[in-house]
C-alpha cells in the first residue's frame, strides 16, 4: 500500500467466504429440505429422552429408595408451654404489647406473636435478648 498522506484508500478485494455448514445448520428445516428437494439421502434419528425431563437414569436412585422408606416424622422443637407463659406473664407484668416488646428486642411482631402462640422455633439468642428486655429468667438452668 502506497499511502500519500492521511487521505489514502485501500482498494484490495476483500473475500469473505461462507463456512460449509456444520452439522447443527444442517439438521435445520432449510437445509433438510433442501436435501430432499436435491434426492439425497436424509436420516432421521429418535433421540431416546428428547424433549422429556428426565435425567439421564430415570429409575429411583438408592437415595430416592431410603426416602420414601422413611416413616420417621420429623418436625422442629416449637416454643415450649413454659416458656411461652413465662414471656407473656413477664411482657404483661412490664406492661408491654408485643410490638413494643420487639422494638426493644430489634425484632418484628410477628417475632413475638410466633413465641407466645407456640409456632416459633426456638432461638437462643432471641431468648436472651427478652430475657435482658423483660428483666425475668425466662428459661430454666441450662
Amino acid at each position: 500500500m502506497a499511502g500519500i498522506g492521511p487521505l489514502s484508500q485501500d482498494w484490495e478485494p476483500v473475500v469473505i467466504r461462507k463456512k460449509a455448514p456444520n452439522a447443527a445448520a444442517k439438521k435445520d428445516e432449510k437445509a433438510v429440505n433442501a436435501a430432499r428437494r436435491a434426492g439425497a439421502e436424509i436420516e432421521t434419528i429418535k433421540k431416546s429422552a428428547a424433549g422429556s425431563n428426565k435425567s439421564a437414569s430415570s429409575s429411583t436412585s438408592l437415595n430416592t429408595r431410603k426416602l420414601d422408606e422413611e416413616t420417621e416424622n420429623l418436625s422442629h422443637d416449637r416454643v415450649p408451654t413454659e416458656l411461652k407463659k413465662a414471656i407473656m406473664h413477664a411482657r404483661t407484668e412490664k406492661k408491654l404489647t408485643q410490638s413494643q416488646l420487639a422494638q426493644l428486642i430489634n425484632e418484628k411482631p410477628q417475632v413475638i406473636q410466633e413465641y407466645e402462640s407456640g409456632k416459633a422455633i426456638p432461638n437462643q439468642q432471641i431468648i436472651t435478648k427478652l430475657e435482658r428486655a423483660l428483666g425475668a429468667k425466662l428459661r430454666g438452668k441450662k
